[in-house]
């Protein structure tokens, strides 16, 4: 069989009724499982991972997309979290059975319908895009979803299917490898001291003169990061995403940002992951912090969790969390 995932991205992160009619809109089709649902109030914002054939899961991300478009208005829409669209970014990955080509031209093809049948423009990102300087979904995002409809019209940055919908927005779409979504809580509430830290951290680094598109590269590879402030705990975080775990892991990136805290006077006291990690994640840091102790794998996973302080906001529960046992329950 051929099993992919999907993590779509909603810019909606407080109203219930349509959280659920989205989450409905998944799981209502045959050979689907949701996996895991992850809401921000104050980023309002919401991740909904699932898994399954290839064309039911393309089924059902239609389906939830079109209740999208429906019940969010990004013209009356705020919140933390950079976005563009009601449906902001949606990535799929390949599990088993569908190798990375044959999914990318499936993907561009349920990229177009999406477009043509709910009127939204969708801008293709990492192994779908077209040009090497459309991979980064953080240049999908610039100026937010403010600034896409003159970005369009300016034909600055033009969408690979479909023109611009004021209510909806636009949605970055695309195949990747599978990205860990991550965030490191920091004993202040300046968010601009996160988003410095976020500047040094990040493969692209921060930019050079205010304005420009020229920047210094930062520390880590395959690592992209804001800096910002969350209500929900009262909290500065740097956000994270790492596309490639294997070449920075979250060992390198939660040490990295400690010793980076450090240069502007707070401390790191914890973090959390967003949605669902790989094993391999965390039993390669738990490796690392045991320094050479040889451990079974869940407490291997124990210390990781301990060491990466991913209870320190809410409790982290491997079996709920680790995308492998989730998949094998």
């Amino acid at each position: 069989m051929k099993i992919v995932e999907c993590i779509p991205n909603f810019s909606e992160g407080v109203n219930p009724q349509t959280l659920a009619a989205i989450a409905f809109a998944i799981q209502s089709v045959d050979g689907v499982k949701l996996l895991h649902q992850d809401s921000g109030v104050t980023a309002n914002r919401t991740v909904f991972t699932y898994a399954g054939e290839v064309e039911a899961v393309f089924k059902a991300t239609y389906n939830a997309i079109q209740v999208a478009t429906e019940t969010i208005d990004m013209q009356a829409q705020q919140g933390e979290h950079p976005r563009i669209g009601a449906c902001d970014v949606c990535p799929f990955v390949p599990i088993s059975g569908i190798t990375m080509d044959e999914f990318i031209e499936k993907v561009d093809v349920f990229a177009q319908k999406v477009s043509n049948e709910l009127d939204v423009p969708v801008f293709l990102y990492e192994e779908s895009a077209r040009k090497e300087s459309r991979r980064n979904l953080a240049r999908h995002r610039i100026g937010g979803y403010e600034q896409l409809e003159n970005r369009i019209n300016s034909k600055k940055w033009l969408p690979d299917f479909g023109k611009f919908n004021a209510k909806s927005g636009g949605i970055v779409m695309g195949v990747r490898n599978f990205l860990v979504a991550y965030n490191i809580n920091l004993n202040t509430k300046d968010a601009t001291i996160a988003q410095e830290i976020a500047f040094d951290l990040r493969e692209m680094g921060r930019p050079i003169e205010k304005g420009k598109t020229i920047y210094k590269p930062g520390l880590l590879k395959k690592v992209k990061a804001i800096g910002w402030y969350i209500e929900d705990f009262q909290i500065a975080q740097v956000s994270i995403n790492l596309t490639d775990y294997k070449t920075t892991s979250l060992h390198q990136v939660f040490e990295t940002t400690k010793q980076l805290a450090k240069k502007y006077g707070v401390k790191v006291t914890g973090s959390e992951l967003i949605g669902l990690v790989p094993k391999e994640a965390l039993l390669t840091t738990g490796i690392i912090y045991a320094n050479n102790s040889v451990l079974e794998e869940q407490e291997c996973i124990e210390l990781a969790v301990s060491k990466l302080g991913l209870s320190e906001l809410l409790p982290f529960k491997p079996d709920l969390r680790v995308l492998e046992y989730i998949m094998n329950a």
